[in-house]
């Protein structure tokens, strides 16, 4: 635009000069300057008006150049942003599949665990029925009876071995230690051969044989 001002100016300052060339009068070259004056006054006001104009311009292309620099910031944040979270959520999947792969073992470990309860619980009822069945056999036949204490213990009563008082008692207390040894205590009347007797059933396991042999100590005690 302003190289298009210029050209207009040369162009009327060509035609000043053919003018002034062709005549001689003072009158005519004292309006010719005047004309000249208003030309660059016109000129230089339409010039000034175009600057202005160029320099909003400048002004509004540096404008635009910084919204388009931020602009680009808050592109780059977002972006930094939304690869932050695709990362935190391949994180969080790859937990899930190890969350996933922990609770099938667990529910593989708990499916051993509860066949093996369940294995234990019937191994555990039929000793049960055993020990019932041989409870009932000591109590029927030897006068044996078995009851549960305070500390855990358990106490074993026998009767028919006084033939003159037949209900009469003769018990001891027993129970596992902390290296899960037999204890035996709290004999009535007491036995001398009782510490004997536990030795021996710590070594044997045979528990059967340490209650017959207690009930023939109370026994010898008796007739003696």
């Amino acid at each position: 635009m302003v190289e298009d001002e210029l050209v207009l100016f040369d162009k009327t300052i060509n035609e000043f000069w053919n003018k002034f060339k062709n005549t001689d009068t003072s009158c005519y070259m004292v309006g010719l300057r005047d004309t000249y004056k208003d030309s660059i006054k016109a000129f230089a006001e339409k010039l000034s008006v175009k600057l202005k104009e160029e320099e909003r311009m400048i002004e509004m292309c540096l404008e635009y150049q910084n919204q388009i620099r931020r602009q680009n910031i808050l592109i780059q944040e977002k972006k930094d942003n939304l690869l932050k979270l695709i990362a935190e959520v391949k994180g969080k999947k790859q937990e899930l599949e190890v969350l996933t792969a922990n609770i099938q073992d667990l529910k593989e470990e708990y499916s051993r665990k509860k066949e093996t309860i369940s294995t234990a619980s019937k191994a555990n009822a039929e000793r049960l029925k055993r020990l019932q069945k041989s409870a009932d056999l000591y109590k029927d036949r030897l006068g044996l009876e078995i009851r549960k204490i305070y500390g855990d213990k358990l106490q074993f009563i026998f009767t028919n071995i006084d033939p003159k008082h037949p209900d009469s008692p003769f018990m001891f207390s027993l129970h596992l230690n902390e290296a899960r040894e037999y204890e035996v205590s709290d004999s009535a009347p007491h036995l001398e051969c009782l510490a004997e007797f536990q030795e021996n059933v710590r070594k044997t396991n045979n528990f059967s044989a340490f209650l017959a042999n207690v009930r023939k100590a109370f026994t010898a005690m008796v007739h003696n």
